[in-house]
């Protein structure tokens, strides 16, 4: 699953002498369609700014919807959203690590880092309905729950990870061909990530305690948070950064389930109705209504409906509330570092602007200075050290 980062390198002999990245080869023009997509519709457009993130990305412009909106979301949605997001985390960590493994030829590991990722995204499946993009974040919280049996479940599953990630961290750190290939390789220093604004485990790899989690988004405020740090700067001390994340996820996640409070998972949530709409309530089973709850003049089926729905009798009507109307920027850490969304709102059912700054646009810079000085056999495990996700960067 090699990522479609433009490189061009200036080489003498074997040894990179420049390196100049070449982008927007899969620009999406997903941030335009906050012109023709109402705020609530927007969820599902930014899941799909990048699938393995996909909840952290809906977390994240959620948060800022509701800032504006003046939302309180209720603390059981916090934690649900903590859990999901800590699961997208392993997710992403255990696909890269597989990825590590193959770059260094080691077919068997990377199968087995693969299976073990495959039981997270079990998880994801049976609670969510979905294995990559979940889909469970709405404006005002969450439109899932998970019952004392899930639960239940989850932590027995998580046993199993955790002892299957500590057996896949020693086989890969321990290991003389790795350390051989990562150890003073791409050095980047403590001041260097600071000054050129580097994000994520690139960034703490380099010895900064810096995690957007410590802001206390979600539920994070309350789970007693630390970043893990490792101090060398270089593709192993990276390495070593998503090792122990994976791990902590597991710690996240098991204290979010004791510690997570009974009550509702949303806040009433709906964009109020243009003058030349009326609000039309839709009657049949809550499972086909999801697909359909109301429709323009124009016959138009909207997106699916925010949790804001009240039932009666197999009966489902949305209620109309209010738009953003302001503007406000958010912060979440996603697996490669730190998303930014700066969102703006005029009052009206669609934004003016959805701005998204990605980690992996932060850790370019930082890349460009760890391969001039290093062979053009390690340039693949460089670029990988940071984990590129050009879908994220380029949307």
């Amino acid at each position: 699953m090699p990522e479609p980062l433009h490189l061009k390198l200036t080489l003498e002999n074997e040894v990179v002498v420049e390196a100049v990245p070449t982008l927007g080869y899969v620009h999406r023009g997903l941030e335009k369609l906050c012109e023709i997509r109402d705020f609530n519709q927007m969820v599902q457009v930014v899941e799909r700014v990048c699938g393995i993130c996909s909840c952290l990305h809906a977390v994240c412009y959620c948060e800022g919807v509701e800032k504006i909106m003046g939302i309180e979301v209720p603390r059981r949605a916090k934690y649900l959203r903590t859990i999901w997001g800590e699961l997208h985390r392993m997710h992403s960590h255990l696909l890269w690590m597989g990825l590590l493994a193959d770059a260094f030829g080691f077919e068997s590991l990377f199968m087995q880092c693969w299976r073990v990722r495959e039981r997270i995204m079990d998880i994801m499946e049976a609670t969510c309905g979905n294995r990559v993009v979940i889909s469970v974040n709405v404006v005002g919280g969450v439109r899932r729950d998970l019952s004392p049996e899930q639960c239940l479940w989850i932590e027995e599953q998580l046993k199993i990870c955790e002892k299957e990630v500590k057996q896949l961290q020693g086989a890969l750190l321990s290991d003389y061909t790795v350390k051989k290939r990562t150890v003073g390789k791409g050095v980047l220093t403590k001041e260097q990530a600071y000054q050129l604004g580097a994000a994520g485990p690139t960034l703490r790899g380099s010895g900064w305690a810096q995690d957007a989690r410590q802001t206390g988004y979600a539920a994070f405020g309350e789970l007693g948070f630390e970043p893990i740090v490792e101090y060398d700067g270089d593709c192993y001390a990276r390495t070593a950064v998503r090792f122990r994340e994976c791990l902590q996820s597991i710690d996240l996640i098991r204290l979010a389930i004791a510690r997570m409070p009974a009550g509702e998972t949303a806040t009433n949530v709906d964009d109020s109705l243009a003058e030349d709409e009326t609000p039309t309530t839709v009657t049949g089973r809550p499972g086909d209504i999801m697909q359909a709850y109301s429709r323009d003049k124009h016959h138009r089926f909207t997106a699916a409906p925010p949790p804001n729905l009240d039932v009666a009798a197999g009966v489902l009507a949305a209620k109309v509330k209010g738009r953003p109307d302001g503007e406000a920027v958010t912060r979440v850490e996603q697996p490669r570092g730190e998303v930014l969304y700066y969102i703006k709102g005029n009052g009206s059912k669609n934004l003016e602007r959805v701005r998204i700054r990605t980690p992996t646009f932060a850790n370019i810079p930082p890349l460009l200075t760890m391969l001039p000085g290093c062979e053009l056999a390690d340039v693949p495990v460089l670029v990988l050290s940071i984990d590129p996700c050009v879908s994220c960067t380029e949307r």
